[in-house]
C-alpha cells in the first residue's frame, strides 16, 4: 500500500530510470556526491584515489593561442565488432512495477541505419513512461537516443529528454573520436576510446560473450564526468516473463564507488542466453520495495554487418 506521498516521488524517481538500469546507466546518472569518478579535466589527485588506465594529465583541457584549439586524445584506433545480436527494427517493451503495482511501461526500438558524419549508425531509442495511476502524483515521460556506430558500436551522438514531475533536462552529447572528445552544450571534455553512454553501453554488451565468473569494465559517460563500470557475469537461470521462458545470464553492474548500494539498492539484469542477449528482466532492490522492468513483447531486428 501508499504510505506516503515522499514514498510515491521516491518510487517515481525511480521508475524514471528503470530503462537506464536495463542498460547499466543508473549507476552513473545517480552516483551520490563524493563517488569515484573519472574526471577528465582534474589532476590525478583530485581522482579520489581511484587507478586509472590513463594519465589524467595527459587528458587535461589545453587550449592553445586564441584559446580556441582544444587537445583531446587524438583519433581513436578502429575496430571492427562482430554484431549477430541486434538490428534494425529490434522492438523491446517492458512492465515496470513496484511491488505488486504495475507502475510503467518501456520500450526500446532500433531504426533504420542513419549516415552520421560518413559514418553508419544505428538510432536507438528508449522512452519510459508512467501509468495514469502513476501519472496522478508523479508522471514520468523520459526519452533516450543514441547515434551508435554500426561497425564499431560506440556512440556518435547522445540525447536524452527527462520530464519527471516538475523538473525538465534536456541534454545532448557529441562524441567525436576523430579528436579524441565529447562536446555537451558549453562542456568540452577529453575522451578515452571507445567511451560509451548508458544507453549504447546495453547494446554493446549483448555482443559480448558472456561468461558466468566474469567481469567486464567500461568507461562510461555521465553528466561532465567518466566513471568507470565493472559488469559482473554472475550465473545462468531459466526464467519466466510474460514475454516467454527463457534460458538466461544473470549480469550485475556495478560502480567502483563505495557505499553505492545503500543509496540504489542491488540491481541485477536477466540477458537471453543465446547470441541475441535479450535483457528481459530487470531486478532492483530498494528502500520502498522492489521494483522489476519484464519483457513483455518483443520483435527482432534484421541482423546484417556494415
Amino acid at each position: 500500500m501508499v504510505r506516503s506521498p515522499d514514498e510515491m516521488a521516491r518510487v517515481g524517481r525511480r521508475l524514471s530510470r528503470i530503462l537506464l538500469v536495463i542498460g547499466c546507466g543508473i549507476f552513473v546518472l545517480s552516483a551520490p556526491p563524493g563517488s569515484p569518478s573519472r574526471d577528465v579535466a582534474a589532476s590525478p589527485a583530485d581522482d579520489g584515489g581511484a587507478s586509472t588506465l590513463w594519465n589524467l594529465d595527459s587528458l587535461a583541457l589545453r587550449r592553445e593561442g586564441d584559446d580556441s584549439a582544444l587537445v583531446g586524445t587524438g583519433p581513436w584506433p578502429e575496430r571492427l565488432m562482430t554484431n549477430w545480436s541486434f538490428g534494425v527494427g529490434e522492438t523491446l517493451t517492458y512492465s515496470i512495477g513496484w511491488e505488486k503495482i504495475v507502475a510503467g511501461h518501456g520500450e526500446m526500438i532500433v531504426g533504420d541505419i542513419v549516415d552520421t558524419l560518413g559514418r553508419l549508425c544505428y538510432p536507438i531509442a528508449s522512452r519510459v513512461q508512467s501509468t495514469s495511476f502513476v501519472s496522478t502524483f508523479y508522471e514520468v515521460d523520459d526519452r533516450i537516443t543514441t547515434l551508435m556506430d554500426a561497425r564499431q558500436l560506440y556512440p556518435l551522438e547522445y540525447d536524452k529528454n527527462i520530464s519527471e514531475g516538475r523538473y525538465k533536462k534536456h541534454r545532448h552529447v557529441g562524441f567525436d573520436p576523430e579528436r579524441g572528445i565529447a562536446i555537451a552544450g558549453d562542456d568540452t571534455l577529453a575522451m578515452p576510446p571507445y567511451v560509451h553512454d548508458d544507453l549504447s553501453l546495453l547494446y554493446f554488451i549483448r555482443t559480448m560473450d558472456l561468461t558466468p565468473g566474469q567481469d567486464i569494465e567500461m568507461d562510461i559517460y555521465g553528466g561532465k564526468k567518466l566513471y568507470r563500470l565493472t559488469v559482473k557475469i554472475v550465473r545462468k537461470e531459466r526464467i519466466k516473463v510474460k514475454a516467454g521462458v527463457f534460458s538466461t545470464v544473470v549480469v550485475e553492474p556495478l560502480l567502483q564507488a563505495a557505499g553505492l548500494f545503500q543509496h540504489e539498492g542491488r540491481i541485477r539484469v536477466w540477458l537471453t542466453d543465446d547470441r541475441l542477449h535479450l535483457p528481459v528482466l530487470m531486478k532492483s532492490k530498494v528502500v520502498v520495495g522492489s521494483i522489476t522492468a519484464e519483457l513483455e513483447d518483443y520483435r527482432l531486428g534484421k541482423i546484417r554487418r556494415y
